[in-house]
């Protein structure tokens, strides 16, 4: 099912890619921040049929579909995709997006895929058999203090609502080597699993952003958890994610007043 994941992505991200930039792409919007496009609904289309084809009793959860599926019998498995994680990069035409599909069975996410069509980026994991980019096994990196470390973000769609926020972005910014906020949670986490950030925190996710990230994470060999460090659920937010040597330092920051 590992390859049938890294297919089904790719070719998601070929219907991305040929509508970026449009100047006719088709824009609407699902709160006052949150944005959905044709092409999101298109890349979501591919997924959900293909899925529905080869394997139709599985489940299936779905950003823009919400819960697509078919067969009212209980499935244990359930594909978990986001078409287009990233949209509002993606309808102003800034290149930092990705097609994210992940497999859960009986509660436990097994494969996770992220791709990334704007540089032909793959990065896919399973169940114990470790993360890679492109085919090659990717680590993450093996930075022990936070002030030699680069950390990412994401602004929640309620950012405006969220008092905390500003408090952690400072904290962070004052403690770390650098913060990065590229706006796709779903790349965020794969890059710390290919070593290229140390850490990511994030509120207000949806299962959808982070189920694949968080099997490439903690098969790249990094931790995963709730703020206050307790077991992480893709169904509850937040998320702190890291290559496991800076995490206790991550949580310190989040608590501090």
């Amino acid at each position: 099912m590992l390859e049938f994941a890294i297919q089904t992505a790719r070719d998601a991200g070929r219907v991305l890619a040929e509508r970026f930039g449009r100047a006719s792409l088709a824009v609407t919007h699902k709160g006052d921040i949150d944005l959905v496009t044709e092409a999101d609904l298109a890349a979501e289309r591919l997924v959900v049929e293909r899925i529905r084809s080869h394997y139709p009793r599985h489940s299936i959860l779905a950003e823009e579909a919400g819960d697509a599926t078919r067969d009212e019998r209980a499935s244990e498995y359930k594909w978990i995709v986001d078409p287009l994680d990233g949209t509002t990069n993606y309808a102003h035409g800034y290149p930092c997006f990705c097609v994210s599909v992940a497999l859960e069975h009986d509660g436990e996410i097994v494969i996770g895929v992220i791709y990334d069509p704007t540089r032909d980026e793959l990065f896919a994991a399973e169940r114990g058999g470790g993360a890679t980019l492109n085919s090659r096994r990717i680590r993450v990196s093996d930075v022990e203090d936070l002030n030699g470390a680069l950390v990412c973000t994401g602004f929640p769609y309620d950012v405006r609502d969220r008092g905390d926020f500003a408090r952690h972005f400072r904290n962070f910014i004052m403690r770390s080597q650098g913060v990065r906020r590229d706006g796709s949670a779903a790349l965020d986490l794969a890059y710390v699993a290919a070593g290229r950030f140390e850490g990511f925190w994030e509120e207000g996710l949806n299962p959808w952003d982070v189920a694949a990230g968080r099997l490439l994470v903690e098969e790249a060999g990094g931790r995963v958890s709730r703020y206050d460090g307790s077991p992480f659920s893709i169904y509850q937010a937040p998320i702190l994610a890291s290559n496991g040597l800076v995490h206790d330092a991550m949580m310190r920051v989040l608590v501090l007043p």
